[in-house]
């Protein structure tokens, strides 16, 4: 045995169909064994507030050690987690396949769904991962929607807080009267034929985000693509099942992963790249189906052809080389390093597509921005979000970069808001772009869809 592990992470299946993965004394025996592990290290009291509570917990123990801790009061620890597996990724030096096999996020994982056999998750709670629902619903009325939704609306947002439990200042997407898939259907692109990387193939995952909330980050990257010669079609079979996996319903999950991988298969027999729009789709697809669905070839088989789109790019001007024709950005780009963009483990990879761009300044902040998916929106979380976005929205405004830009939508919109709201935002940031709009932008493309609304 090696005191820290000095090789490369690796996961263990999640067997979740078993029995022993949802039973009440092997789940608690194995959070204790993980606990008194993250006691003696303590590595990562920073990083969120699970390990604080877990830590507070422990100490005012009657005896300062784990065994004094009443294993109830272990939900405050599991609902402080956002699974951004920084910690895991980061931080743990006893994470697989280090013996003493330590998954914090999985762990986590495990509770929320045995938990949720017990019936304990609630209904808005249920019903913010229904994102494909909530976006068609929305979308037959988005101008009613998006006011009801607007923060300065006192009307709604105060009835949206009790009734939904979402807090009344937190920013939400809005929503637009077409999807991306339908917009992308009404303005094809002419190939740059002489680019270097021209025969290139590739479907465009839209993720449920850019499908009803943001067509812009779609439409950047399908013109980019186009102006580096790659064929592009947009699919979109439905939600990656993040959502679910941060609630516990990792059956449906798994449902989901067999069936988009199965619409996507016979794309990746015509050799197309599958690329997605968003960190948390691309993790999905690359890392988590293939522990949750271990036994299926398409899911197998789709973790290995998928992309984050930043990727893509970088590939493209790894390999073929990328189209000439970028321009410099003036001012620079202050970067946001979103934690589902890290937790993929290659890179930072949208810094090194932006420094294809000519004379221009980047500086990345690689800090949480507090948001997680669903669960800095809730107002009994919204408070402890907006406190550690506080710290990276100052880090942001320090760059004095013209541009700000996060690869994560969720996670820049919650910066932003902060800059605007609760620190001094000297430098009149308005606006958060993701990486692939400003390198449209240095190709001079500037590509826009029409709302539809």
């Amino acid at each position: 045995m090696r005191e820290g592990s000095v090789d490369a992470p690796t996961r263990n299946i999640i067997d979740w169909d078993s029995p022993d993965f949802i039973d009440e004394k092997k789940l608690d025996a194995e959070m204790r064994r993980q606990f008194d592990i993250c006691h003696g290290c303590r590595r990562c009291f920073n990083l969120c507030e699970s390990f604080p509570r877990l830590f507070d917990l422990i100490d005012n123990a009657a005896d300062d050690e784990l065994d004094g801790v009443d294993s109830k009061c272990f939900k405050g620890v599991v609902d402080a987690c956002t699974l951004c597996d920084m910690c895991y990724l980061t931080k743990c030096p006893y994470v697989p396949p280090h013996e003493f096999n330590i998954d914090f996020p999985h762990l986590m994982v495990r509770y929320r769904v045995a938990e949720k056999t017990k019936k304990k998750v609630g209904f808005f709670d249920k019903q913010l991962t229904e994102t494909d629902l909530n976006g068609k619903i929305a979308n037959m009325a988005p101008r009613l929607v998006n006011w009801g939704t607007r923060r300065s609306n006192t009307l709604t947002r105060p009835t949206l807080e009790v009734v939904a439990g979402i807090h009344r200042k937190a920013e939400l997407p809005k929503f637009l009267g077409k999807t991306f898939l339908e917009q992308s259907q009404l303005y094809p692109l002419e190939l740059n034929t002489d680019a270097p990387a021209f025969g290139r193939k590739a479907v465009i995952f839209a993720t449920c985000f850019a499908n009803y909330n943001d067509h812009a980050i779609g439409y950047a990257a399908l013109s980019v693509l186009a102006k580096n010669g790659v064929e592009t079609e947009v699919v979109y079979p439905g939600c990656c099942g993040m959502p679910q996996l941060e609630q516990g319903y990792i059956r449906r999950v798994a449902h989901t992963a067999i069936t988009t991988a199965s619409t996507l298969r016979p794309y990746i027999e015509e050799g197309k790249d599958v690329i997605a729009l968003v960190p948390s789709c691309a993790l999905m697809m690359k890392s988590e189906w293939p522990l949750i669905v271990v036994d299926d070839e398409n899911v197998q088989k789709l973790s290995t052809a998928a992309y984050d789109i930043i990727e893509y790019i970088v590939d493209i001007a790894e390999n073929e080389g990328i189209a000439e024709g970028l321009e410099s950005i003036d001012g620079g780009i202050a970067l946001h390093f979103a934690c589902h963009a890290r937790a993929q483990n290659m890179g930072p990879k949208a810094a090194v597509m932006l420094r294809n761009i000519p004379d221009t300044d980047i500086e990345i902040i690689a800090r949480c921005s507090g948001h997680g998916g669903s669960w800095g929106i809730k107002k009994e979380n919204f408070d402890l979000a907006t406190k550690y976005a506080r710290i990276t929205s100052k880090r942001t405004l320090e760059t004095n970069k013209k541009l700000f830009a996060s690869e994560c939508p969720l996670a820049g919109k919650h910066l932003l808001q902060t800059m605007e709201e609760y620190v001094e935002n000297k430098n009149g940031k308005h606006e958060v772009l993701h990486p692939i709009q400003i390198l449209a932008q240095a190709y001079g493309l500037n590509p826009s869809m029409e709302s539809g609304i």
